[in-house]
């Protein structure tokens, strides 16, 4: 009889919570004699699973768009091994609906699986816009999922939410004060242009060098070139220059290219010969594998 009144007491648990309800004091069942395999756990009153459709995507999350093509992918993985990463949702009173704080792109593919739970975190106390703007944007770009002008709008957000400078949204997100300052840099630019940076057509190395112009007509047509690609990046900083009226060095007769990266590093490649980026990518390679020698030897930089 005890069996039997346990098991309709589970069946009713599941029922309630494929509706989306969960009891107050929920506990994960660990054995009833104790056991080595549940020494050092924890029972979570604030994971487990709920219907999909109870959960909505946040509206003012950073990342706007989602490649179709990925989520098919993840929606077959998750259909095949099932879902292995929880999402974080948080409770919305007006909606009456659970909220994505992150992991849109999971609870996007568990719908395209066709499947009608998604296993969550419910984040019960309180928790402000800033905060949950800057773990959805720290979430993304760790990622890289945020294409240049998401990135761009998201430290906007956070320091209008907390009147911020952009040295301390750096600080916040542990980034380079220069990551941030180019980013933002192009919110500066026409909104035509801004769209060719959001879709791919620009660079958003090219346009940060743009950025630097405050003739709009002067951008347009340098963004026109650069993105056709008669305008490299070398020769796009060259002519910001010459336009901003600063002291230009002469040409050189063989290649000098710098590869500017996110953490202030700056590579810089130069040959006395014309190369193809075929012959550069070479270079490069091969420089990388001096540096991963040099690392796996413990060779010190000071």
């Amino acid at each position: 009889m005890g069996s039997t009144r346990n098991a309709l007491e589970e069946v009713k648990l599941n029922v309630n919570e494929s509706m989306g309800l969960r009891p107050a004091e929920r506990r994960t069942q660990l054995a009833p004699v104790s056991s080595a395999k549940d020494v050092g756990r924890v029972p979570l009153r604030t994971f487990g699973k709920i219907d999909v459709n109870r959960v909505i995507p946040d509206p003012d999350q950073p990342r706007t768009e989602f490649d179709e093509q990925e989520i098919a992918k993840l929606a077959a993985s998750i259909r095949s091994h099932g879902q292995l990463h929880p999402i974080r949702v948080r409770w919305h009173e007006s909606n009456e609906k659970w909220i994505v704080i992150s992991g849109e792109r999971r609870w996007r593919a568990t719908k395209a699986a066709g499947l009608p739970n998604v296993n969550c975190f419910f984040v019960e106390g309180e928790i402000s816009e800033p905060e949950i703007r800057e773990q959805q944007l720290v979430e993304n770009l760790y990622r890289r999922d945020l294409n240049s002008m998401e990135e761009a709008r998201a430290y906007q957000s956070l320091m209008t939410l907390n009147e911020w400078n952009g040295k301390q949204v750096a600080e916040s997100l542990h980034l380079s004060t220069s990551r941030v300052s180019r980013a933002l840099a192009l919110l500066d630019l026409p909104e035509e242009l801004q769209s060719q940076v959001e879709s791919g057509t620009l660079s958003k190395s090219s346009a940060y060098e743009l950025s630097k112009l405050d003739n709009d007509r002067s951008i347009s047509e340098l963004a026109a070139k650069a993105a056709s690609g008669e305008l490299p990046h070398a020769k796009a900083v060259r002519q910001v220059k010459i336009r901003r009226g600063k002291k230009v060095s002469k040409a050189r007769s063989g290649i000098h290219l710098v590869f500017a990266a996110e953490n202030g590093a700056k590579v810089t490649v130069t040959a006395t010969t014309k190369m193809n980026y075929h012959e550069v990518e070479l270079g490069l390679n091969q420089a990388l594998d001096d540096v991963r020698h040099r690392i796996r030897n413990n060779i010190k930089l000071f």
